[in-house]
């Protein structure tokens, strides 16, 4: 429950008394004791109805500017609560959701200022760019603790759902500055690295196990994207903690947003252009996944019909509608670049297996296959493909590339570069206790011998071992 109490100028007590009694709301007005002349109006109504409330009371003439205090009420008798939560709170019914202006709420105070909001993506992807370089997963999500993005990528998603057009727009125009501010930091980062000697300029970058992780959009990734979405919205509509979901979000956007950095830094296009895809396709599902999971919890979205019956020619009517449509230009172009590399990844997987099934290769185990993403040939370049095997002997299987090669470039019809990395070990068999064996003495059971041998000697003058005797001089 919240309780409203706001200045009532005596001109406008019966205008105000009239609406309350018309909207069924309980209220008591208590006499201002200042010059002004007028009374206290003391209104409590359930959590979600105060902007309703104040808004009808606005309308009769009470001024907008007028002493209001809204706090929070942990006991309040009101009995029709029930009626007033049905007729006035906007949200989902029932216990599953927060109502509009609470969900708007928190969604603004998930987004800090402007300056603040800079300063730490900036930092972020800083962190990351460290983080990825030095194959670090703590660092990687100390960055995912400091990033801000959790705000102004959720913000899109409530606003559809509770038609607040200008938090839309202003949650996609945070995301896109925020992601070039990100993307700008781990550029400088890595360019520092390299001037600086702290990494070698002439470092693989695709090779760094990390990096290679957050460089293409796989089945994986794309899980990770749909739960930060989903994780988001629920703390959003419910009492979990927001911090967490926001650092799941966090997850599917800074690690990307750093590797394109990096492979910006590194002059890695390919490298570049799978960050950007996924980094883009994390930002598209979040989003998505963010809309449907507050739909399901009782959420209605009017923003089309909204839309539709104000049709009027603006400045915030075209910012929308362009919004709407570089989003869905987004969404296609995303769809496309991450499904046929998706698809791809699936098809070097099975052939890389098809190969290895052969009996020539049965004493190899397959720990890895990692694939460059596929540019479906835009920037020129080969595929690349790297299979990691461990192996228990020292055998070269020099053709083995070749053979995988050969099956990837025939199933995929792309040029592709193989690369094979071999683990060598060694393995010791257990071996097991023959029956005809003779156990080992142990140190007790050797004393025990030695000491039967000296009282034997003692006793029978004849030197020999337990069990055994030996003439000592003629027998």
């Amino acid at each position: 429950m919240k309780l409203i109490q706001l200045f009532v100028p005596t001109e406008d007590r019966t205008a105000v008394r009239d609406e309350l009694a018309e909207m069924d709301i309980e209220f008591v007005f208590a006499d201002e004791d200042t010059h002004r002349g007028g009374s206290i109006a003391q209104i409590p109504v359930p959590a979600g109805a105060v902007d309703t409330v104040l808004s009808r009371l606005y309308d009769v003439g009470l001024d907008e500017d007028t002493y209001t205090v809204v706090t929070d009420v942990d006991r309040a008798t009101v009995p029709n609560v029930d009626e007033l939560t049905e007729k006035y709170v906007d949200g989902p019914k029932g216990a599953r959701g927060a109502s509009h202006p609470e969900i708007r709420e928190r969604a603004a105070d998930l987004t800090p200022d402007t300056a603040t909001y800079t300063a730490f993506a900036a930092l972020s992807a800083i962190v990351a760019v460290g983080g990825l370089l030095l194959d670090s997963a703590i660092v990687i999500v100390g960055a995912m603790v400091i990033a801000p993005f959790a705000g102004s990528t959720l913000s899109a998603s409530v606003g559809l759902v509770i038609s607040d057009r200008e938090m839309v727009v202003d949650s996609v125009t945070s995301q896109v500055v925020g992601l070039v501010i990100a993307y700008v930091g781990a550029v400088a980062m890595g360019v520092f690295l390299q001037q600086t000697g702290f990494v070698p300029s002439t470092l693989d970058v695709s090779l760094v196990t990390q990096v290679a992780a957050f460089a293409t959009p796989n089945s994986l990734t794309l899980a990770i994207a749909i739960a930060a979405g989903l994780a988001g919205a629920l703390a959003l509509a419910t009492d979990l903690p927001v911090s967490i979901a926001g650092v799941a979000v966090a997850a599917a956007i800074v690690p990307a947003a750093a590797a394109a950095g990096i492979g910006t830094a590194w002059g890695e296009p390919l490298l570049v252009l799978g960050a950007v895809v996924l980094l883009l396709m994390n930002i598209v599902f979040i989003n998505l996944a963010a809309y449907l999971a507050l739909v399901s919890l009782g959420y209605r979205s009017s923003v089309i019909r909204s839309v539709r019956e104000n049709a009027a020619v603006s400045v915030r009517s075209g910012a929308y509608a362009a919004v709407i449509v570089v989003f869905a230009i987004v969404i296609a172009l995303t769809s496309v670049g991450t499904y046929q590399h998706v698809v791809y990844e699936q098809e070097v997987n099975q052939e890389v297996e098809a190969v290895l099934a052969d009996s020539e290769y049965r004493s190899i185990e397959l720990v890895s296959v990692k694939t460059g993403y596929n540019d479906m040939n835009l920037l020129g370049r080969d595929e690349s493909v790297t299979v990691t095997v461990s192996r228990s002997s020292d055998a070269q299987y020099e053709l083995l590339d070749e053979n995988i090669q050969s099956n990837v470039s025939r199933a995929t019809d792309r040029p592709v570069t193989v690369q094979v990395r071999f683990l060598d070990f060694q393995q010791a068999q257990a071996q097991s206790q023959g029956a005809d064996e003779t156990p080992q003495v142990d140190g007790f059971g050797t004393r025990i011998a030695n000491w039967a041998d000296a009282v034997w000697e003692r006793l029978t003058g004849v030197v020999g071992t337990a069990g055994t005797a030996r003439c000592v001089g003629v027998c």
